[in-house]
């Protein structure tokens, strides 16, 4: 398979990155969000909203993509917590913003490698824990998170995904 190499996500990573966060979505979410939003879901559009974001984002939100036999294989951003309540950042924690992988590759520890240098690295930027948001029925997410140390923390809200709400859960864990 070849070995695995986390970096820094570039610009020149980005239309990769929004192939694997596209398929991510239309392979994991199907049957949990409408599937003509997942139908619908254009990497050219992705791609020039993701170039825009990455180019203005704030020092602190941090991209890392897998790399393996010189292709992209994987996606991870993370950074200051967002309440969405609230509208503020909680800057003593964390948020996982983002951990996608090539569906054929799910299970070869690429998603693995990515969470781990993303807890590594919010340590290092001095965080006290992380947080993220995920389906409540996405089941295989959930396990996945809850290997890395993660457990629901009673948050719970909804997403409106193409008129129908998506329940998500918020898993925490201190670092």
């Amino acid at each position: 398979m070849g070995e695995l190499r986390i970096r820094r996500m570039t610009e020149d990573d980005i239309g990769a990155v929004c192939a694997i966060r596209i398929r991510g979505w239309q392979w994991a979410y199907a049957g949990l969000v409408p599937q003509a939003y997942l139908d619908g879901l254009d990497v050219a559009e992705e791609t020039e909203r993701r170039r825009e974001f990455f180019t203005e984002a704030p020092a602190e939100v941090v991209d890392l993509v897998a790399e393996r036999a010189g292709s992209v294989a994987g996606w991870a951003a993370f950074g200051p917590y967002r309440d969405a309540a609230t509208g503020r950042r909680d800057d003593a924690q964390a948020e996982l913003y983002a951990l996608y992988v090539r569906p054929e590759q799910v299970g070869t520890g690429i998603g693995r490698a990515l969470m781990d240098a993303s807890l590594g690295l919010t340590r290092a930027h001095g965080y006290s824990g992380m947080r993220l948001w995920v389906l409540r029925d996405n089941s295989r997410a959930r396990r996945f998170y809850e290997r890395a140390g993660f457990a629901p923390d009673g948050a719970a809200e909804a997403e409106e995904v193409a008129g129908a709400l998506v329940p998500e859960v918020r898993y925490a864990r201190p670092l």
